[in-house]
């Protein structure tokens, strides 16, 4: 194929980001747009990069040495950068290159300026902007100059904030090529950005107008402030008018220079109220076009709008899809579920498939409409007492909304059926539908669900077996109403809010009757039933096997692989060790990180993520810690029990009081460890669909249908059917798929989430909290001050006694982590989300739902948890 080294910018088109780079197709999808004026110019392609590369052998071993930093290694990674681009700028421009420049450069008019500007083929992409990565050069006047600052350009691939971003977003330096954008320089009265969506809240009816006299650079550079004004539906809502001192001006010969403002014009707006509308009309053309938000840089000259570049607004939380035009109010899925990380594809279909309620997704996450439940005011009072008990900040998100006139519509109440606010058959769910008819305070209850939940995964598990082909997903279909039929059991969910309820009622009643804070985390220390707390006890025995093997203990530290099991056997008392790490996964190997999602990896797919926690048992605890932790939180609780029974006794109708009190002791010590076990089927369930699904994708890899069995994680559960049906796969769906999903890991999702893009995060609203303290929610009692280690991957954990485990969040994979650390402290939670439910069981203070925690808190600080109030200091 012949190569071409230069392109006219009209020709150039979205198919073309390969040869002109995101930039130059971008600006050449504009340049076709009727109503859209872009500067006259050309691209050097990738193919005129390729070649400069070619000429420059040194570049690919440089490469290596730059592949091989370690990320963090900031000095090697600046030092590396720069010798790359030195070896780039000291090439000489080729003859027969340099002259199709200079030929185009004729054609615009060699005596003009130019603008001269970067166009990497990953840049201005959906999923990634790589906004000012690269270098721009304005007011370039000469045809040496120019052919100087396309060098310099290509050159600018390799600048560290361009390194360090490619790192950031996984894209590999060598596939990354520079187009070069050379386009005739405009001379503006005034420019600047629009955002056609709220860079600040999401609001997708919000365009906001950054303006300034002279070049953009001014306000790219931080030169000066600019004028902001938001715009609505035509019209200026907000507007503010900086004192602009200084602008940026071209040069007659070239380059640009910082001049002073007459002191006249400073306090000017730049643009019209008029002018502003026109521009945000011509944006929302653009945004249309592009399908979705933008964020443009324009140009005045002579009263027309020039635009010099239009890129995606990567960094706004996308809007779940909606089959109306009518607002609607998203609560997530994820903050409730202790998984706020993206899912891949086909995890979220499943777990829209196996959900009790109707679900929407955006950004790789999960939410539920709530919309119905919140514009009649009966459902609505219920929905917001329900979010508040559980996560304060929701419900503050929610009522955030409400404030909002004539958002949410005031129908007559609808009743519960506008569905609940939260995925499964959660607790939250059940009080939301009023599904919390009373139940005897009977062991045997719960005695009976748990067989129940036993029978039927263990009935999946036979029957699954001789089901593949078409003929499996048909079989996953009904096991899935199966599944639902399990998690809706009228009697598991009395028996949820049965424990919930009494937690309630305790905490109010000793807090109104006794002045005690969450007396209730004392009182259910070692309640029975709890899988998930017994998970944790149950690796501290695997521990008092290890402990005395020395080689074990050693071979296990050297641990990189996912086979050592099978190493672990050839050592002496090797077997033992592995027996017992092997009984451990058949009950608990199901979990992980994450585990709502099918597609992450089990513990029985990578046994090595619990060998940490593990050897951090071996090391801290002594023998037997398990059943003596037991006994002690047993013994805690029934001192706890008889202080505060003998202290109400004391009090006027003391008698009556004691005796209820009991009987709510007695009923939340029998249900709330049952409030872990429906999830603990959940996952049993899913890793039956998993084993099952993979072994279908094993044989698609087989027939040549796809390179990977991890493929099928980025089709929807129907699609991954079709392929199996159809022997066909669409391998650039997967591509998107696998891109788009490394994008919305750089995405915070929201707890609550607007149709129109407003996301909202919530707030405390307290005044009772130590100036510089975090605000959080306090979900276990009592006060501890310990070193914090921030953990974002459990596999990653190294802890000491005494250490307060800080995280993101936790779900019930991480529980074996609680039981060697002295205190908790999560960036989402709630009161009866499992962090805190098993933080209450071991007798741990923990504080969830603490706004950026790992990133406020630095990994070795001492700090100290308020657990019954809801803070954290972080001490000098």
């Amino acid at each position: 194929m012949t190569e071409r080294y230069v392109c006219d910018l009209s020709e150039a088109d979205g198919t073309q980001v390969a040869v002109v780079g995101g930039k130059g197709a971008q600006l050449g999808v504009l340049s076709r747009m009727d109503g859209v004026q872009v500067p006259a110019g050309f691209c050097v392609t990738t193919d005129a990069f390729r070649r400069i590369m070619a000429e420059a052998p040194a570049v690919e071993e440089q490469l290596d040495r730059l592949s091989r930093l370690d990320p963090d290694d900031r000095e090697g990674v600046r030092t590396a950068a720069e010798r790359i681009r030195r070896t780039i700028e000291g090439i000489t421009v080729p003859g027969d290159l340099a002259a199709e420049i200079t030929r185009a450069l004729a054609r615009l008019g060699d005596r003009a300026a130019f603008a001269v500007r970067s166009s990497a083929t990953a840049e201005d992409l959906p999923t990634a902007s790589f906004a000012g990565q690269q270098d721009t050069y304005l007011n370039v006047v000469g045809t040496a100059a120019v052919l100087r600052h396309v060098s310099r350009c290509w050159a600018s691939l390799f600048t560290e904030r361009a390194v360090t971003y490619r790192r950031r977003q996984g894209i590999d330096h060598r596939t990354v090529r520079m187009a070069v954008v050379v386009q005739r320089m405009v001379l503006p009265r005034a420019s600047g950005v629009l955002f056609t969506a709220d860079p600040v809240t999401g609001d997708r009816t919000v365009a906001t107008v950054d303006a300034g006299f002279g070049l953009g650079e001014a306000l790219v550079s931080g030169l000066v402030n600019p004028d902001v004004l938001k715009v609505r539906h035509g019209e200026v809502v907000a507007r503010t008018i900086a004192a602009k001192k200084h602008a940026v001006h071209a040069l007659p010969d070239g380059g640009t220079r910082e001049v002073a403002v007459d002191a006249r014009q400073q306090e000017q707006p730049a643009l019209t109220d008029e002018q502003a509308v026109r521009l945000v009309r011509l944006g929302r053309r653009i945004e249309a076009h592009f399908g979705r938000p933008q964020d443009i840089e324009w140009c005045l000259a002579d009263d027309d709008f020039q635009i010099v570049q239009s890129r995606p607004i990567t960094t706004l939380f996308p809007v779940p899809e909606a089959a109306d035009e009518e607002n609607h109010v998203y609560v997530s899925v994820g903050h409730q579920q202790m998984m706020t990380d993206p899912m891949k594809p086909l995890g979220l279909s499943m777990w829209r498939l196996t959900a009790m309620v109707p679900m929407h997704e955006a950004g790789g996450r999960l939410f539920v409409d709530v919309t119905r439940r919140l514009a009649a005011p009966a459902s609505r009072t219920a929905l917001l007492d329900v979010m508040g008990k559980g996560d304060p900040l929701v419900r503050d998100a929610l009522e955030t909304v409400l404030e909002r006139e004539d958002f949410v519509p005031s129908p007559p109440d609808t009743g519960p059926g506008g569905g609940p606010p939260a995925a499964g058959a959660s607790a939250r769910d059940a009080s939301a539908r009023g599904a919390s008819a009373p139940v005897e305070t009977d062991p045997a209850i719960v005695s009976e669900l748990i067989e129940r939940s036993r029978t039927s995964v263990a009935a999946l598990a036979r029957d699954i077996r001789t089901k593949s082909g078409p003929a499996l997903f048909d079989f996953l279909r009904e096991a899935f109403e199966e599944h639902k039929r399990v998690l809706g059991d009228p009697l598991s969910i009395q028996a949820i809010m049965a424990g919930m309820e009494a937690t309630w009622w305790l905490n109010d009643r000793l807090m109104e009757w006794l002045g005690e804070k969450n007396a209730a985390d004392t009182l259910t220390l070692s309640a029975p039933d709890n899988v998930t707390s017994e998970m944790g006890l149950a690796l501290l025995d695997v521990a008092d096997v290890i402990r005395p093997k020395a080689e074990v203990v050693a071979f296990l530290r050297g641990v990189e692989d996912e086979d050592f099991l099978d190493g672990l056997a050839k050592l002496p008392g090797g077997a033992e060790a592995r027996d017992a790490i092997e009984a451990y996964l058949d009950r608990y190997g199901m979990r992980c990180a994450g585990e709502i999602d099918i597609t992450r990896p089990r513990w029985r797919e990578r046994p090595g993520t619990i060998v940490p926690a593990l050897l951090d048992n071996v090391r801290n605890f002594a023998p037997g810690a398990a059943g003596r932790r037991f006994e002690e939180g047993l013994r805690k609780a029934r001192r706890k029990e008889q202080d505060v029974l003998s202290r109400l006794r004391a009090l006027p109708d003391g008698d009556r009081k004691a005796d209820e009190t009991r009987r709510m002791i007695a009923r939340v010590r029998t249900f709330i460890g049952y409030r872990e076990y429906p999830k603990y089927g959940i996952v049993s369930r899913y890793f039956v669909y998993k084993q099952a699904l993979l072994r279908e994708a094993e044989q698609l890899v087989r027939a040549g249908v796809i390179p990977e069995t991890e493929d099928v994680f980025h089709l929807t559960f129907q699609e991954f059917h079709d392929v199996v049906r159809s022997r066909r796969v669409d391998t650039r769906l997967i591509q998107e798929r696998k891109d788009a999903f490394r994008s919305y890991a750089a995405l915070t999702p929201p707890r609550v989430l607007t149709s129109d893009g407003v996301a909202l995060s919530g707030s405390y609203r307290r005044d009772d909290v130590p100036a510089g303290a975090l605000t959080g929610l306090p979900v276990s009692a009592g006060t501890v001050e310990g070193r914090a280690r921030v953990v974002l991957d459990m596999a990653e954990a190294d802890l000491a006694a005494g250490d307060i485990l800080v995280t993101t969040f936790t779900d019930p994979s991480w529980s074996p982590l609680f039981v060697g650390i002295a205190g908790l402290v999560t960036e989402v939670g709630g009161l009866m989300t499992h962090g805190a439910v098993i933080a209450r069981e071991y007798g741990l203070p923990a504080v969830v739902g603490v706004d950026r925690a790992t990133r406020l808190i630095r990994d070795g600080q001492r700090i100290r948890i308020h657990g019954t109030d809801g803070y954290v200091e972080i001490l000098p």
